[in-house]
């Protein structure tokens, strides 16, 4: 049975308060994992955690606390001419596994969801933030315990692939398995898990400027989804410019280089830049399209028309995030409209793809399938549904 909702509240309360309780601890835990990994790659900022991110992930983590739990609600409800009476609810999906790369946080956000909604969960983290998540793991169980409930309601494995072949092989154990991470996990994880997958995909993210694009709104927006925090799977990887507009941009890819963003720009966008962006600048090659950098690059590709840009998205895009920069009102809805992705922007940035940023408290994952769940998964996510039928002896006619 999942904990009463007061019960959750107060548990979910409490990992929070562990969490800056252990400060120390878990950056003492960080600091052996990110001494294993070169500072240069991608994964590192992942990785990272300081005072400041702990803080933030005990904030989202009592957020979660105050949600409403998401079982037991009635999606319908009705009465058949036969007399029964029939409702659909919603229940808890029951053990939920997650195969994660270096995110520590997603540990705790991975628990929390999951005892708020009901949930049991077996995390699979990797190698490169064991020391980290088996700290995060310890303080949880150990507030658990505390409360009198199995602390094995949280169970974290070990960081090898044996563990990761093993939790892909537990029919009748798991009932749903969700990986996060790079797009050879998530493939790995499609093609060879025997239970049920909900798979979150990685992020090849495009924002478009269009012809009728406002250049102080566009270099804002550039500059924070691209630089915000680069190894994120919302970060920009694409700027897609409009030929009418390439006059602006080397406007537009000023606050760029103070990052020092390397560019890869197609031959056009290309000769706009030489000699006026004051950072890396190479020619893109076709590879550098559909590339999701998690890191100080991007690629510029310079199209004719709008539905030029919708075909170079169709052709690109991880069905992530996506977005236009346009005054043109009827542009933007075709935009919004056209593009097949979990989440579509006009006029702002994608880094704001997150669960937490959605009001949703914390994220097990973004979705970019279609079935069960789509874009940020949390609480609602994380429940299927029953039906209850009630009688009073009725049987079927043959």
């Amino acid at each position: 049975m999942p904990l009463t909702q007061e019960m959750s509240s107060s548990i979910i309360s409490q990992f929070a308060d562990a969490l800056e309780k252990n400060v120390d601890k878990i950056i003492e835990a960080n600091n052996s994992d990110l001494l294993r990994m070169d500072k240069s790659n991608p994964m590192f900022d992942r990785l990272l955690l300081t005072e400041d991110r702990i803080k933030a992930i005990a904030s989202d983590t009592r957020h979660v606390a105050t949600l409403a739990v998401p079982y037991s609600n009635v999606f319908e409800e009705r009465e058949l001419p036969n007399g029964l009476k029939i409702k659909k609810i919603t229940v808890p999906l029951g053990v939920v596994g997650v195969i994660y790369e270096a995110r520590p946080n997603v540990t705790v956000d991975v628990a929390a969801l999951c005892i708020r909604s009901g949930n049991a969960v077996v995390l699979k983290g990797g190698s490169d933030a064991k020391d980290s998540n088996a700290v995060l793991v310890e303080i949880m169980r150990n507030v658990l315990e505390n409360n009198g409930v199995d602390k094995n309601i949280i169970q974290l494995l070990p960081a090898g692939h044996e563990a990761a072949t093993q939790l892909m092989d537990a029919v009748g154990y798991i009932d749903v398995l969700i990986p996060r991470g790079s797009k050879k996990l998530i493939d790995t994880v499609r093609n060879t898990a025997k239970v049920p997958v909900i798979e979150t995909g990685a992020g090849v993210v495009h924002t478009y400027f269009d012809k009728d694009g406002d250049i102080e709104k566009g270099k804002k927006i550039i500059f924070n989804a691209k630089t915000r925090r680069v190894s994120v799977c919302n970060a920009l990887d694409c700027l897609i410019i409009h030929s009418s507009r390439l006059g602006d941009l080397p406007e537009l890819c000023v606050p760029l280089a103070t990052k020092n963003v390397e560019i890869f720009a197609d031959e056009r966008a290309f000769s706009m830049l030489e000699n006026k962006y004051f950072a890396p600048l190479n020619h893109a090659e076709k590879d550098d399209f559909g590339r999701e950098f998690q890191s100080l690059k991007m690629a510029i590709k310079t199209v004719d028309s709008f539905e030029q840009a919708l075909e170079h998205i169709y052709n690109y895009s991880s069905k992530h995030s996506e977005a236009i920069i346009t005054e043109n009102q009827e542009i933007a809805e075709k935009f919004l409209s056209s593009v097949d992705a979990a989440c579509c922007y006009h006029n702002t940035s994608t880094a704001f793809t997150d669960g937490a940023q959605f009001g949703l408290g914390a994220e097990i994952g973004i979705s970019t399938q279609k079935l069960h769940a789509r874009g940020p998964m949390a609480l609602k996510e994380l429940t299927s549904y029953k039906w209850i039928i009630l009688g009073n002896g009725q049987v079927r006619e043959s």
